[in-house]
């Protein structure tokens, strides 16, 4: 991702000329790799030379080698900003380097050769440190596709033989070996094992995958061997994706970036305006000389440089370091808004919880035990497609024999499922089809802490009950608190009953709960959220998206590989953990911060040196050097905002430990298998 060919960072493209090379800018690995930081560097030497020789002898021999070298620093330093201006002039565009480009042309034809040399070289170094802090905070993010493995090992035909990542295609079967990094997206055929994806959502804790589950590229493969369907080519999989995006959204401006724009724009040809003024109006009434050197200051103090990159080179080091973490942001217009939120909406399903119903208690009546109750409810559920199945089948420990499935199964559309076991007949299903019996009034209980309860039943007798609930996530109640330390206020926004929210809701910590909604009722709540101040909406991103479309910062939660959620949200949490949020507001209040100062300080020194220069109370190498020097002020105060201080450090614990939702509700029973 190089900076903008023939632009500079001074927020406009008529300052600084192309590197050669394309992206060896962008690529340097140090300042002084760089071509402009180079013709920088040549240009200081000979100023400086030129400045000594001038101090230590006065001999016409060395007054003629003085002017020699600092013609050679006008030269070397210019080349790295007049071509660019010449170019941007032919197409009509004035710009920061137009007025250098003047005050240094107008210093020579004075006859001030030092003080143009002086220019010259500060400005050329100001532009060459502007464009190492741009690339270095963009190679962070370029970085990510460096995590993709030089070779992969493929099976094709049975065969096994490495390949270029480059070269596979969806359906190809990749071989990952324990510590090796999965070269593409892809879904895993064969074998079980624990997959580090820190490098790519920021999560700690190493995934548990098997067959069936999805893995993303540059994750880690822990100890087991896997065999994966690839199911995207390395230049479209979810980290290409994800880089390209982010390459996409850097382009966006936030709003502080726009207003900088907008008063960096017309200010250049008003201070031409104002140094042609003062100018001829000088000449006419004083010694031409004099005022026409003021006018030149003039040019040079009102330059907006340091005012139009004090936003950009936030915004890049804010947004690099917080994909680095595992936040997606896109765009200075999204970073911006996230900085200044005072309410988040989260959708339950697949946000607050992991969108994973589990079996949390299993009731048994007199004369069974909790395993008859759950094998007779697995041998029912054994072939079910029901989206509660799932969380029967994983009720069952891993270490026991497998279940063997019930013959002649029937599924009964909102009702249950029936079958065989042995030839006895059992039946699965809701309180209602199934005569709940004696077990009415903990089935109550359960369906009042908002679990499903589903009857179990055989040869026409009550076995017992299962109760199945998407558990809260593990770290939503700890995320909740430190929104609420942050001043934020939250809601729950869900389709869900109201009962099974509010439990939900309590248990998080959540303040407000607007259950049983549409997704154009979410729409309209975020929007009324909104008339109080900035509102985040948090989902899935899927059957939420005209609420994160509506919200001022949309955010998707566990975006790796979601098509929909990362075009329709501004922001998204790559990761599952629910931590980030309020860490990536913080990290977004930290970096508006940033922006402002640098704004303040930047409009301040305009503020400042115009008026002393119009009044010739500061010279030529007097605004010079403060002008460079606020510069690259603001340059090293935007690059603070990559350091991802919020991501680097635990949330606060001023609050006691999070308690999990599952352990305030406990099986009315001890040795359920869970």
């Amino acid at each position: 991702m190089p900076p903008a060919q023939g632009g500079d960072g001074c927020g406009d493209p008529t300052c600084s000329a192309p590197a050669p090379g394309g992206d060896e800018q962008a690529e340097a690995t140090t300042l002084w790799r760089s071509r402009s930081a180079q013709l920088a560097g040549l240009a200081g030497l000979l100023w400086l030379s030129a400045q000594l020789l001038a101090w230590v002898t006065d001999d016409g021999a060395a007054a003629t080698a003085s002017t020699v070298l600092a013609a050679g620093a006008v030269l070397s330093g210019g080349a790295t900003f007049v071509p660019g201006t010449v170019r941007a002039l032919r197409r009509g565009r004035l710009g920061v380097g137009t007025l250098m480009t003047v005050a240094m042309v107008g210093a020579i034809a004075l006859g001030a050769i030092g003080e143009a040399a002086m220019l010259a070289f500060l400005f050329s170094m100001a532009e060459a440190l502007e464009d190492y802090a741009v690339a270095r905070t963009r190679r962070g993010l370029r970085a990510l596709l460096d995590l993709v493995p030089p070779r992969a090992t493929v099976v094709r035909a049975g065969v096994e033989f490495d390949v270029d990542p480059a070269e596979l295609v969806a359906g190809d079967v990749l071989v990952v070996k324990p510590g090796e990094r999965l070269a593409t997206d892809g879904l895993v055929q064969t074998g079980r094992s624990a997959v580090d994806t820190s490098a790519v959502t920021g999560e700690s804790v190493p995934a548990e995958v098997g067959p069936g589950d999805e893995v993303f590229a540059a994750c880690i493969n822990g100890g087991g061997v896997l065999q994966v369907v690839v199911t995207a080519g390395v230049a479209d999989n979810s980290l290409a994706r994800v880089v390209h995006i982010v390459e996409e959204a850097q382009e966006r401006k936030g709003a502080a970036q726009r207003l900088a724009a907008r008063i960096a724009r017309p200010l250049v040809p008003a201070i031409f305006v104002v140094a042609t003024a003062i100018a001829v109006l000088g000449s006419i009434l004083g010694d031409p000389q004099v005022w026409i050197e003021r006018a030149l200051v003039v040019l040079v103090a009102a330059s907006p440089c340091a005012f139009a990159i004090a936003v950009p080179v936030t915004v890049v080091a804010a947004i690099g370091a917080a994909t680095r973490a595992g936040v997606l942001i896109k765009g200075g217009a999204a970073l911006e808004a996230l900085g200044g939120v005072r309410a988040v909406a989260l959708d339950k399903t697949g946000t607050l919880t992991r969108n994973r119903p589990a079996v949390v208690a299993i009731e048994a009546l007199p004369g069974y035990d909790q395993r008859r109750v759950l094998t007779v409810a697995v041998a029912l559920e054994a072939r079910s497609e029901h989206p509660l199945a799932g969380a029967v089948l994983a009720a069952w420990p891993a270490d026991e024999p497998a279940v063997e499935p019930a013959a002649d199964t029937q599924a009964l559309a909102g009702k249950g499922v029936t079958g065989s076991i042995d030839g006895r007949s059992a039946r699965l299903g809701k309180p209602g089809y199934i005569d709940p019996g004696p077990l009415a009034a903990v089935v109550t209980a359960h369906q009042d802490a908002g679990a499903t309860v589903v009857l179990v039943e055989l040869d026409g007798r009550l076995l017992g009950a299962l109760a199945i609930r998407d558990e809260l996530r593990p770290e939503a109640a700890e995320a909740v608190r430190a929104l609420h330390r942050l001043g934020i206020s939250t809601s729950m926004l869900t389709g869900d009953n109201g009962r099974t929210a509010a439990q939900l809701a309590t248990a998080a910590g959540i303040e407000q709960v607007h259950a049983e909604l549409r997704p154009e009722d979410k729409a309209t709540l975020v929007e009324q959220l909104g008339r109080h101040g900035r509102v985040a909406m948090v989902g899935d991103g899927i059957n939420d998206a005209p609420a994160l479309a509506t919200a001022d910062v949309g955010i998707a939660m566990g975006a790796m590989g979601t098509d929909v959620a990362i075009e329709t949200a501004d922001v998204a949490l790559m990761g599952e953990d629910l931590r980030q949020l309020p860490r990536t507001l913080t990290h977004a209040r930290r970096a508006r911060r940033i922006m402002l100062q640098s704004l303040l300080l930047s409009a301040a020194i305009l503020v400042v040196l115009i008026p002393l220069a119009a009044f010739g109370v500061l010279g030529l190498g007097t605004v010079i050097v403060t002008h460079e020097l606020a510069e690259v002020l603001v340059i090293a105060n935007g690059v603070r905002a990559g350091r991802p201080q919020a991501y680097r450090r635990p949330l606060a614990h001023a609050l006691a430990p999070t308690t999990a939702y599952v352990t305030q509700r406990q099986p009315a029973s001890n040795g359920v298998p869970q």
